[in-house]
């Protein structure tokens, strides 16, 4: 019995210590960050160094907290993470915050908190330049690449326009192999967020072969992924994004990375700030995609 009493705390000691995470960025003196290999927030230029708008988000709002903490330094440590463990690395304190391209839904927020809305995406779909291929309609016995552990095809399957159109799935393990699929002719189109898709086409070999065409399949808030049950941590980045909102540094990121050359090609992906986004940035908020899909 004693034995089961010590293991029941032991676990609480841990939940309570996973759940006060700026209490131990401040014992510790790191802060781990979750970043992606080829999202187009988040991606690395190689030898450990990882860079994109979200990257550029979260180092501010880590500096923020370092002068919260009064810490004269702060390490940042850099972990990958795929679309299928984001999640729970997250849960299991592996990851303290993760700064790659995760849509903020009801069913992720059982698990995770989100801090408020940075990006508002759109799931579009890419083909070959020359494929002849512009709607959803025109998918019909094609075959269709996504990454494993996202939700664009189910988001595709549940289009209005997509019923009744058969299609075959090949799942790329991330999204530069997803992209290496339709490049290679594996796959006719690759179904992904908008900013993935343009940032792989602008990195690509021949970003003209390539192009982003056919009907909005969703509207998706992106944001930065938190532990659950941890209000202080979540409000210490939630007011770090509002700040840069309000002093414009969140648009001069966006600027830097959506509309200026970038590594390590210098190549521009080319997308403008949204409606969708600036709605989001004037009024921050932390709503999951399915109010999005109420309006």
């Amino acid at each position: 019995m004693k034995k089961t009493l010590l293991a029941v705390a032991t676990l609480l000691a841990v939940g309570a210590v996973q759940a006060d995470t700026l209490s131990k960025i401040k014992e510790t003196g790191t802060v781990t960050m979750g970043v992606r290999e080829s999202s187009g927030l988040s991606y690395t230029l190689g030898d450990g160094k990882y860079v994109g708008y979200h990257i550029d988000v979260c180092q501010k709002v880590i500096s923020d907290i370092r002068k919260k903490l009064g810490l004269s330094s702060l390490t940042i440590k850099y972990q990958p993470v795929t679309s299928q463990n984001r999640i729970p690395l997250v849960q299991n304190g592996t990851v303290d915050i993760e700064c790659g391209s995760t849509t903020n839904n009801l069913a992720r927020q059982k698990d995770v908190a989100f801090a408020v809305t940075t990006y508002v995406e759109e799931v579009r779909t890419a083909v070959k330049a020359d494929s002849g291929i512009s709607s959803i309609s025109q998918l019909a016995g094609k075959t269709i690449a996504t990454t494993t552990g996202t939700t664009s095809v189910q988001t595709l399957r549940k289009h209005e326009r997509a019923n009744g159109i058969d299609f075959k799935e090949v799942f790329g393990k991330d999204h530069a192999d997803s992209f290496l699929l339709l490049e290679s002719g594996r796959a006719d189109a690759f179904v992904m967020d908008g900013s993935i898709l343009a940032k792989n086409i602008a990195t690509s070999k021949n970003p003209a072969g390539f192009k982003i065409v056919g009907e909005v399949l969703s509207v998706e808030p992106i944001a930065i992924m938190l532990r659950k049950d941890d209000p202080a941590f979540k409000a210490a980045v939630d007011d770090s994004i509002k700040a840069q909102i309000k002093s414009g540094e969140l648009a001069k990121t966006y600027d830097k990375w959506f509309l200026q050359p970038i590594p390590p090609t210098n190549a521009k992906i080319g997308l403008p700030l949204s409606g969708a986004t600036k709605a989001a940035w004037a009024n921050p908020n932390d709503k999951p995609m399915e109010d999005y899909a109420k309006r």
